[in-house]
């Protein structure tokens, strides 16, 4: 079994939400057999912030990334999740 890393931008609903705090809630409870490797904060315009996350998970997991989506959309603070880049882990 194989894994890959998945690269998701999530936009937060406003600019006021605190991006850090985010991560660890984000953080704090992963669905099974998905690993938060990091994040960034990127600067988009006037004030504006994205939070890009890097998972990894299994190459075989059933749906493919549509977990993690799923898992991320379920946070009152983010309004978009949208899934980057994915590429095979050696």
């Amino acid at each position: 079994m194989g894994k890959v890393l998945v690269v998701v931008k999530v936009l937060p609903k406003d600019i006021n939400v605190n991006l850090d705090e985010l991560y660890q809630r984000i953080k704090s409870n992963l669905p099974e057999n998905i690993t938060l490797k990091g994040y960034k904060i990127e600067e988009i315009a006037f004030g504006l912030k994205n939070l890009k996350l890097y998972f990894s998970m299994p190459d075989n997991i059933e749906g493919g990334t549509t977990i993690i989506e799923d898992y991320l959309s379920k946070f009152e603070a983010i309004e978009q999740v949208e899934v980057e880049f994915i590429s095979l882990l050696r």
